[in-house]
């Protein structure tokens, strides 16, 4: 488990660095690397770099900013009232609260499903 506390900088997984686990951050994340766990930063924004791969069971993010492709999600993502997301996304579940924005695709998958 990665949990980062540091309020106004940012935690970066770079694009050499591969971590299986849960990510817990009081602080946004850019991941350029690969990320194979669960991701909460219900305040905090979650970049997804050119490089970046996540295989995930849940995310939870304030903001979430996809630089190149699509967005991809095993179980569910959920976009929170006052986040957005721009983007394509395959996930299984789906929540996006009232207030929040999306611009893009949904495409619902069957749990577990692998494309």
């Amino acid at each position: 488990m990665i949990v980062a506390n540091t309020a106004n900088e940012r935690a970066s997984i770079g694009r050499a660095v591969t971590v299986k686990g849960e990510v817990f951050s009081n602080e946004d994340l850019y991941i350029d690397g690969a990320l194979e766990g669960r991701i909460e930063l219900p305040a905090h924004q979650l970049t997804v770099g050119p490089n970046g791969t996540i295989k995930t069971g849940v995310i939870k993010a304030g903001t979430v900013v996809i630089q190149q492709g699509d967005f991809n999600a095993q179980d569910r993502v959920e976009i929170r009232k006052d986040g957005s997301l721009t983007g394509n996304i395959r996930t299984a579940r789906i929540v996006i609260e009232e207030g929040a924005y999306f611009k893009g695709s949904v495409d619902i998958a069957k749990p577990g499903a692998s494309d």
